[in-house]
């Protein structure tokens, strides 16, 4: 009831992943157990997929695919990070898509967390003047490393990495 209230019927912008994410937050009916722990449906996704959106039984946001994979420690997180994404596409001279093993060799000394997308499986990280976004979520929750993604945004000043 909780989550309904805070952010049923929100609609959400496209994720640059996860086909776009869910279009609108609702709360669905519990699955789970009290042993595995409860979760429930955090919306409909804009396309057929293998997988549905999911909150965990600790607020995580996630998805259910093969295994239950938390993306975000929140669905604040999610938003944040929806938010963040569209910010960064919108001021980067440059974005720069990595996908498979090539995300693991990305280099991010002299980069920091950014802690308001509350990153799980999904992180943020800031640079000089650059974001970088690593998606994990679909890699992990298939087994299936091939799906690994990054999102390089490159070219932001000041403003474009921290707002007003």
């Amino acid at each position: 009831m909780a989550f309904q209230e805070r952010w049923g019927g929100i609609a959400l912008p496209p994720a640059p992943v996860y086909e776009g994410g869910p279009r609108v937050l609702e709360a669905g009916v519990p699955e789970g157990s009290p042993v595995s722990g409860w979760r429930f449906s955090a919306g409909g996704c804009r396309v057929s997929m293998a997988y549905g959106f999911m909150i965990g039984p600790g607020g995580e946001f996630g998805i259910d695919a093969d295994h239950w994979t938390p993306l975000h420690a929140s669905t604040e997180g999610w938003v944040e990070a929806l938010a963040l994404a569209d910010h960064a596409s919108h001021w980067a001279k440059t974005i720069t898509k990595i996908q498979g093993d090539a995300v693991e060799e990305l280099d991010l000394d002299g980069f920091e967390p950014v802690p308001e997308v509350e990153g799980l499986a999904d992180t943020w990280w800031r640079g000089k003047d650059s974001l970088i976004a690593v998606y994990r979520g679909e890699a992990s929750g298939f087994d299936a490393p091939h799906c690994f993604r990054a999102h390089v945004y490159g070219g932001l000043d000041a403003w474009g990495l921290r707002g007003t």
